[in-house]
């Protein structure tokens, strides 16, 4: 694979000893790789809405709940690329430096390692961690695929570094048998419209400090977004107007309602009848924790283990708060959820 022809990227820093927080404040300069996704739509972790706010520097309050992966997957990473240099044969480097494409400085390249290839050219390497639940997300009807999120990602990395080639090395399990290795080639046409739309968000929405609209399919993910960037609730806060474009939204959400009501009907009864025969189930197997049957279609077994959990009742809870209110404090949190409902008063008759 030859090198492709022309300019190569600038340095923008060394990043081998600078503080996460100097880090933080140069990834703002710009859009890397790993925001690639976000601008598209296209991200599982985030939307744009939340990485044009961390643009800005007023990074949306977050809970964290997935530090632990995120860890894991720093901590990992050279494990990763060690595996990979040792399944393939090839060179791995590391390259602690963040780059700048040489004729738009707003994109910029963080990349995990470049990896020498037998024919003197450079390509990049990704290395990822998943749990062994999430690794068919790397197929698609049984052909191996790169995650589309993570596609933009080496195709962001690419136009920076004007390199023909990511490779992704992705570990699952404990073992360096338990691994995934892709690679993707470089789309020019991929690529073009990827600038332009990077462009676009840059300079329309984070320079213009102009929120850009949810473009995400994902609505659990534009709610937890909205959740994070709305902040607590205010009672007193006036009822919004809807326009009449946005009461579509109402309208439709009111009908897929309804639809799912009525199949709600059906699936109710079909939970009754299968309740009904669970119960006669239990009863035949007479106080066992399991039952079989094996006939010449096949065999059935049936099983029910008991388990045990711990938890508090809410009267239990409240008598805890009175007695011992330090204890209450020190170990019960307050969180908030919202309720969504949506209710249609028909239109009164014209007398």
């Amino acid at each position: 694979m030859a090198e492709p022809q022309g300019k190569l990227p600038n340095v923008l820093t060394p990043t081998a000893d600078l503080p996460r927080e100097e880090w933080l404040a140069y990834r703002r300069q710009g859009i890397g790789g790993s925001d690639a996704a976000a601008v598209l739509g296209i991200s599982p972790f985030r939307t744009g809405v939340d990485l044009y706010y961390d643009k800005l520097g007023q990074p949306v309050e977050d809970d964290e709940q997935n530090w632990v992966a995120k860890e894991v997957g720093t901590l990992l990473e050279d494990l990763v690329a060690r595996i990979f240099a040792k399944k393939t044969g090839l060179e791995v480097c590391p390259m602690p430096v963040m780059f700048q494409h040489a004729e738009h400085p707003w994109m910029l390249a963080d990349v995990d390692r470049l990896v020498n290839l037998p024919d003197g050219s450079t390509a990049i390497l990704e290395c990822k961690t998943t749990n062994y639940n999430a690794r068919d997300k790397w197929e698609y009807d049984g052909k191996p695929i790169v995650p589309q999120y993570y596609e933009a990602q080496g195709r962001h990395y690419m136009a920076v570094m004007n390199l023909s080639r990511v490779y992704f090395c992705c570990l699952y399990g404990n073992s360096e048998d338990e691994i995934i290795i892709r690679n993707i080639d470089r789309d020019l046409k991929y690529e073009a419209e990827l600038i332009a739309l990077e462009e676009y968000f840059w300079v329309n929405h984070v320079k213009a400090k102009t929120p850009p609209p949810y473009i995400e399919d994902d609505g659990a993910l534009i709610l937890e977004s909205l959740r994070r960037c709305l902040g607590p609730s205010y009672k007193d806060m006036p009822p919004a107007a809807f326009t009449e474009a946005q009461s579509e939204n109402v309208r439709r959400y009111v009908e897929l309602r309804d639809q799912k009501g009525a199949l709600n009907a059906d699936v109710k009864k079909l939970d009754k009848e299968m309740e009904r025969l669970k119960a006669q189930i239990v009863t035949d197997m007479a106080g066992s924790w399991s039952a079989a049957y094996e006939d010449g279609s096949g065999s059935y077994t049936v099983t029910m283990k008991p388990s045990q959990r711990l938890n508090i009742l809410k009267d239990d809870l409240l008598r805890l708060k009175d007695a011992h209110p330090d204890i209450f404090d020190q170990y019960v949190s307050l969180s908030e959820s919202r309720t969504f409902n949506v209710k249609f008063t028909a239109a009164e008759a014209a007398a």
